[in-house]
């Protein structure tokens, strides 16, 4: 008996993965700024606390509405190309056929072996045959607004709770010393965490985000003190 060489792809995280990374990111990286921004403003620590409080809903339903208008809007291009597939497949199945063997001749194969290699996938199934070769629509690749905008909104609650915890348990005074550090911090973790996951290597990314962190904390911070000194 043959054995199965069963292989997992990293690719098929990718629905979950983006929104997750970001979603985390997005969290961690705009509620410290704005901490660091508030507090920068010499503005008292329960103050700042309840702007964080404040940004972490808001931003939380934001990023659960943003990915799933966004998310849709993919759905929906999807489901039509699908559906216009479904049609051409009903009322034009040789061309349909000459189409999906033209596109097997383009990835190296022979013109009568392509032919006989798109009469043999539509045999076993037409429809599938086309989403994945034409239109380069497999499930690990299809939409999910309702996946997307639960990630989304779980990971920026999670991402931005940090800062907030951070802030809430420093000493007057600190708190934007403390929350940039733990931001850094947890950018550096979550950079780290999103490339294993990913396969991809950890430096470059853990590095670009945590720059990127730090550029939106510093630039918070000085427009907080700016607005702070002219008020």
């Amino acid at each position: 008996m043959r054995a199965v060489h069963k292989e997992t792809h990293l690719i098929e995280r990718i629905g979950w993965l983006r929104a997750a990374v970001l979603g985390a990111n997005d969290g961690l990286i705009s509620t410290s700024s704005l901490i660091v921004g508030v507090g920068a403003a010499a503005t008292a620590q329960h103050e700042v606390l309840v702007a964080g409080v404040a940004g972490l809903v808001a931003g939380a339903m934001s990023m659960a509405a943003g990915e799933y208008v966004s998310v849709s809007s993919q759905a929906d291009t999807e489901a039509a190309d699908m559906a216009r597939e479904r049609q051409e497949l009903a009322t034009q199945p040789e061309a349909e056929l000459a189409e999906l063997a033209a596109i097997y001749e383009q990835r190296g194969v022979q013109p009568d072996l392509a032919r006989q290699v798109a009469e043999q996938m539509m045999a076993k199934d037409a429809f599938a045959a086309h989403a994945r070769d034409e239109l380069g629509l497999a499930s690990h690749v299809l939409a999910r607004p309702v996946q997307a905008a639960f990630t989304s909104a779980a990971t920026f609650a999670s991402g931005a709770a940090v800062p907030l915890i951070v802030a809430l348990l420093s000493p007057a005074g600190t708190v934007v010393w403390s929350v940039s550090l733990a931001c850094l911090i947890g950018l550096a973790a979550l950079g780290a965490v999103g490339a294993r996951a990913g396969g991809a290597s950890v430096f470059k990314p853990t590095l670009r985000v945590v720059f990127w962190g730090a550029v939106a904390m510093a630039t918070t911070a000085v427009i907080g003190m700016l607005i702070g000194k002219a008020v």
